[in-house]
């Protein structure tokens, strides 16, 4: 049994991975030794590509522009990149794709709703679809789902968002009992994390101070939270099953 950090000859798909949390993932995936698809609807920036940064390596990343919300898209994408990259096929997973929309609750509509629900839960559902049968077939892998501390705590003018966390922690803990043993499923629940989406919803510095207002006094940076789903990946997490960890600075203490 492997006990290192160490993903070496594995191929990791990552949705959302042009920037934040989930670049963050791509990067230390590649330094633990695997190579990298990432799925998202946006166009990675020349500047922030981690494609220079995996030849350095001797690994290899690779882009596709693709709808996660869209079984047919994620389907044809995944084909598209295990051709490219002569992958064969997919050993790791990380669900990440996610957008946040602060709405009163009695503002919200029925489109608002939907919107959230497609890209927050429906795509963890459409990339498990596409990558389970191969891992099944192989008898291993493992999928970690990107929750939110917030799927806990709850929070005002977020309820799209909080309850669609909220599903992803369903998703995990049951899919984990349906494909265990031979697939590892698990979660994370950021805390607070230094990126666009928390910026794009803090306009003041009293908003910034309630962001800070647990035990660490601090947000988190994007790689601390990377360094989770690399163990949740690892030989180190064999025994993980089921399990939704939050690296939150102290907000949620369980």
């Amino acid at each position: 049994m492997s006990t290192a950090m160490d993903l070496s000859g594995q191929t990791a798909l990552v949705t959302g991975a042009v920037k934040g949390i989930g670049a963050a993932i791509a990067k230390a995936f590649l330094e633990a030794g695997a190579d990298v698809l990432v799925f998202d609807i946006a166009v990675p920036d020349a500047s922030t590509s981690l494609a220079a940064y995996a030849g350095q390596l001797g690994r290899t990343i690779h882009y596709c522009q693709v709808d996660t919300s869209s079984r047919s898209a994620v389907r044809s994408a995944l084909q598209a990149c295990l051709r490219a990259t002569d992958a064969g096929a997919v050993d790791i997973l990380v669900n990440n794709t996610g957008i946040s929309r602060v709405t009163p609750f009695l503002e919200l509509t029925e489109a608002d709703w939907d919107a959230m629900f497609n890209t927050n839960v429906k795509s963890v559902f459409h990339c498990c679809q596409a990558v389970l049968p191969s891992m099944l077939e192989r008898g291993r892998g493992s999928i970690i789902n990107i929750a939110s501390e917030l799927a806990y705590l709850g929070r005002a003018r977020f309820v799209p968002y909080t309850a669609s966390k909220g599903a992803i922690l369903s998703l995990t803990r049951s899919l984990a009992r349906e494909f265990a043993p031979a697939i590892r499923v698990n979660g994370i629940a950021p805390g607070p994390c230094d990126t666009d989406m928390l910026r794009a919803e803090i306009s003041t510095s009293e908003q910034w101070e309630s962001e800070i207002d647990l035990p660490l006094r601090r947000v988190a940076q994007p790689e601390e939270i990377a360094m989770t789903a690399v163990f949740l990946a690892s030989g180190f997490a064999t025994y993980y099953c089921g399990e939704t960890l939050s690296p939150n600075g102290g907000a949620l203490m369980r």
